[in-house]
């Protein structure tokens, strides 16, 4: 079966973001004077909550607070958000974000088969023009086809509406693009708009439920980091993840499915 796009998830998936994002949610909320402080293990269970500002917003409502200072600080939570995605901006400018294992080289072979690349991100253009900025150099946006942004959708992850509109925009069918995730709410909105989906988790979504995966690695691989039991226990050609494979796991999906 013929894949025609690679459409991928960015925070965890392309480089593992978070712990960027977490400090710089904090830096933004020093700024604006409000007290808050994010630690790694209230942050894993706020990714839960898709979009930044979505997750400033579910984080306000739960705390104890007169509801006359709860909207005070609900209609600056813009502004706080652009402050976060600034700090997040200047973090990752020197490439201190890599990209995961074998993410670069997918992207190259994808692109010399003739296979598009699109993005589906709940987060900001300005966000992910930074990232790819640093990973990839002063091109990188360049190698999308498509970029779909959170806010360019009326519902995020784990709704299927990116998902949707990065279809849309490829002008293809569900079952010729294959996407890529990291996260539980990622893979339901991917299932939801009908594609194949191929999980890598990392340390923020270890332990979400990804029963609805195509497939699950710990990383891409390549061939200076191999994949532990491959090929043998998940992938058949080589010990990491080739277009090769991505396009025989489709097939073997397809034929499942219409059984």
């Amino acid at each position: 079966m013929q894949i025609k796009a690679f459409i991928f998830d960015v925070d965890g998936t392309i480089a593992d973001t978070e712990e960027a994002h977490r400090i710089a949610f904090n830096q933004a909320f020093e700024l604006h004077g409000l007290g808050w402080h994010w630690g790694a293990a209230a942050y894993r269970q706020l990714l839960d909550v898709a979009g930044g500002k979505e997750r400033i917003c579910s984080y306000l409502d739960a705390l104890p607070m007169p509801d006359a200072e709860r909207a005070r600080i609900r209609s600056r939570v813009r502004d706080i958000h652009l402050d976060k995605t600034r700090f997040y901006s200047l973090a990752i400018k020197d490439g201190g974000v890599p990209l995961r294992a074998g993410v670069a080289r997918l992207f190259d072979e994808a692109l010399s088969r003739g296979c598009k690349l699109a993005i589906a991100s709940t987060a900001t253009a300005g966000s992910i023009s930074a990232l790819l900025h640093s990973t990839c150099g002063p091109t990188g946006l360049d190698m999308f086809t498509v970029i779909a942004c959170g806010d360019q959708v009326a519902c995020k992850k784990p709704a299927p509406d990116i998902y949707q509109l990065a279809l849309r925009r490829l002008g293809i069918a569900p079952e010729q693009a294959v996407a890529f995730e990291d996260s539980g709410n990622g893979l339901r909105a991917a299932t939801a708009a009908g594609l194949r989906t191929v999980v890598t988790p990392c340390f923020w979504t270890e332990g979400h439920d990804f029963g609805d995966a195509a497939l699950v690695l710990p990383h891409l691989g390549g061939p200076d980091v191999p994949l532990p039991g491959e090929p043998g226990r998940q992938l058949h050609g080589a010990p990491w993840l080739t277009c090769e494979e991505v396009e025989r796991m489709a097939a073997r999906h397809a034929a499942v499915a219409m059984q």
